[in-house]
C-alpha cells in the first residue's frame, strides 16, 4: 500500500511513548510500499519533536535525515534540505522550507518580522529582509 503519513504517525515512531500506537506506527511503515510525507508534516514533526517532548535540534534533524533517506519515502528534498540547513544553522526548519519554496514560486525575498530566520537566512547565502 502506498500510504501518505499524518505527523502523529511519525512522532509515535520516534518517541515510542505509547505502546499499541508505536506497534501500528511501526507496522504500517515497514508494510507501506510508498511512504509519501508531506512539508507540513515534517514542520508539524520539528514542532512536536521541539516544543512537547524537547528533543535537540540535532536529533530532530537526524531523525529528518534517517527518514528521507529512506528508499521507500517521498518527499521534497530540495525543501527539505532547505529546512534541514537552517535547523542545523540554529533557525527554524519551517522557515527554511518556507524561503525555499517562496523561492520556486517566483518570490526574490523571504520576508520577515523573525530577526533571527533572517540572519540565518542571509548567513546561507539567501536572500531575506527583515521588516
Amino acid at each position: 500500500m502506498k500510504i501518505t503519513v499524518d505527523t502523529n504517525v511519525l512522532v509515535r515512531g520516534v518517541v515510542r511513548d505509547h505502546e499499541a500506537q508505536t506497534r501500528a506506527a511501526d507496522k504500517v511503515l515497514k508494510d507501506a510500499s510508498l511512504i509519501a510525507v508531506p512539508l507540513p508534516c515534517l514542520c508539524e514533526f520539528v514542532w512536536v519533536l521541539r516544543k512537547v517532548y524537547g528533543f535537540d535540534k540535532s536529533d530532530i534533524a537526524e531523525a529528518i535525515r534517517v527518514l528521507v533517506g529512506t528508499e521507500k519515502v517521498a518527499t521534497n528534498r530540495p525543501a527539505v534540505d532547505a529546512g534541514l540547513a537552517l535547523l542545523d544553522a540554529g533557525g527554524d526548519f519551517a522557515d527554511g522550507v518556507i524561503a525555499h519554496d517562496g523561492t520556486m514560486l517566483g518570490g526574490d525575498a523571504f520576508v520577515s518580522f523573525d530577526k533571527n530566520a533572517v540572519s540565518r537566512l542571509t548567513g546561507l547565502g539567501r536572500a531575506a529582509r527583515l521588516l
